[in-house]
């Protein structure tokens, strides 16, 4: 169980510090007070896995509400995404609206994107594969309500800048992103496009080019199943109430995969 399934609130944000710790201590208020108690004794070291979780949780909420308001509103379709994340986690009450409340801090005209991204990038030390997820996240977001305008291209650029993300990457991080979201359509709308579209699709999603030699698309797909694979994600500081995500991702991968290694016969 990772620190998210013994919570006890403010002591948590003390332990985290800076601006990732007071906006957390926030979110929870006073409403686990009475487990402080319990704490006696404990501390959260940088690069501590518990440590690394809390601010990966913190921030994903967080900068999700700010990147869902940077078009000026946040639509249904950006909630939904939140909630489903939340459901993704099976988050008990508490730790709900913890998240909620983080979502909304994060629209708010002062919050400190800056210093959280800095102490996230801090928190995260090397951890690119925890990074790549995090801003594969808050492209999902901005995708959420079906457009991805300026605004919300420049936040997402500014955002894997400080994170020392290249442009290069987040550009191949999108496609992704995009390609994946059309494959969550699938059913009987998915059925309908074309052979053509469906395979396009399988090689945004590995981030390769139609021309990949068959090498390197079993390359490509080792690695990102490498990446994704949840358990060394947890290790490597992923709450473990993300997991479900991780997996879900990894059913993609490997769908891209099979779709396009059908279409070569190999």
């Amino acid at each position: 169980m990772s620190w998210l399934g013994k919570l006890v609130g403010g002591a948590f944000g003390f332990m985290l510090g800076g601006p990732l710790g007071v906006i957390f201590g926030a979110s929870v208020g006073h409403q686990f007070d009475a487990g402080l108690e319990g704490m006696a004794g404990e501390s959260f070291n940088p690069g501590d896995q518990q440590r690394v979780q809390m601010a990966f949780f913190t921030a994903t909420f967080a900068v999700m509400g700010h990147v869902a308001k940077a078009d000026g509103r946040v639509s249904n379709e950006e909630i939904g995404l939140a909630k489903r994340v939340m459901d993704n986690m099976e988050l008990n009450p508490e730790l709900r609206e913890a998240a909620v409340q983080l979502f909304q801090q994060g629209k708010q005209v002062d919050f400190p994107l800056a210093e959280v991204l800095r102490q996230f990038r801090v928190e995260c030390h090397r951890r690119t594969h925890l990074v790549r997820m995090f801003v594969e996240i808050q492209i999902q977001a901005a995708f959420a309500d079906g457009v991805y305008d300026a605004k919300e291209e420049k936040l997402l650029l500014d955002i894997c800048a400080q994170l020392g993300v290249s442009r290069f990457e987040y550009q191949i991080i999108k496609g992704q992103v995009q390609a994946q979201h059309r494959f969550q359509q699938s059913g009987e709308q998915f059925q309908a496009k074309s052979g053509l579209s469906k395979l396009e699709d399988a090689y945004a999603v590995l981030g390769i080019p139609p021309t990949a030699e068959d090498a390197d698309v079993k390359k490509a797909y080792r690695r990102l199943m490498s990446q994704h694979h949840p358990d060394k994600l947890v290790a490597k500081g992923l709450p473990e109430e993300m997991m479900q995500m991780a997996k879900q991702k990894t059913q993609q991968i490997r769908k891209a995969y099979e779709t396009i290694r059908e279409t070569r016969g190999f």
